[in-house]
C-alpha cells in the first residue's frame, strides 16, 4: 500500500465507523423514542427506519467504491474503466441520498412542525445538498478521466 493513499484509506474507514455505529445503536432508540413522543405518526417509524438505513446502505456503498478507486490508484490504473465504473457507482449512490432524503422531507417537516424545531429540516437540506455536490464532482471526474483515457489511447496508438 503506498503511503499516498494510506491516509485518505484511514479516513475512509473513519467515516464509516460512526455511521456504523449510529445505524447499529443509536437508530432503533432514537425510531422507538420518536414513535412514543409522537403517536399521530408513530406509523412512519419503520418506514423512515428502513428509508435511514437503505441510505447507510448506499453511503457504504459510495464508501467501498472510493476504496477500489484508492486501490486503482496504488496499482497504477487510475486511467482505466474500472476508475470510471467506480466513480459511476460513486454518482449513483450520492444521487440515490439525495432522492431518499428528498422523500423523507415531508416526514422532517412534520417532526418540526410538531417539536418546533425548524433544524431538523435544515440537517435534512444539508444531507440532501451534500450528497448532490458529491454527485456532481463524481460526474465531473468521471467525464475528465473518460477524456484523459481517450487521449492516452490515442497516444498509444501514435507512438
Amino acid at each position: 500500500m503506498k503511503r499516498e493513499t494510506l491516509f485518505l484509506k484511514i479516513a475512509l474507514f473513519l467515516m464509516g465507523i460512526p455511521i456504523l455505529a449510529l445505524c447499529i445503536f443509536v437508530l432503533p432508540s432514537i425510531g422507538k423514542e420518536a414513535a412514543e413522543l409522537f403517536p399521530k405518526l408513530a406509523y412512519l417509524q419503520y418506514p423512515s427506519l428502513i428509508a435511514v438505513y437503505v441510505t447507510a446502505i448506499a453511503y457504504f456503498a459510495a464508501l467501498y467504491q472510493a476504496f477500489k478507486l484508492l486501490s486503482y490508484i496504488d496499482k497504477n490504473q487510475a486511467f482505466s474503466e474500472l476508475s470510471v465504473r467506480a466513480l459511476k457507482n460513486i454518482k449513483f449512490c450520492a444521487i440515490t441520498i439525495s432522492i431518499f432524503y428528498v422523500a423523507f422531507l415531508p416526514l422532517l417537516y412534520l417532526m418540526a412542525e410538531i417539536d418546533d424545531a425548524p433544524g431538523i429540516i435544515v440537517l435534512g437540506l444539508v444531507i440532501i445538498l451534500a450528497s448532490l455536490v458529491i454527485a456532481v464532482f463524481a460526474a465531473v471526474l468521471q467525464k475528465l478521466l473518460k477524456n484523459a483515457i481517450e487521449i492516452k489511447s490515442e497516444n498509444d496508438l501514435t507512438v
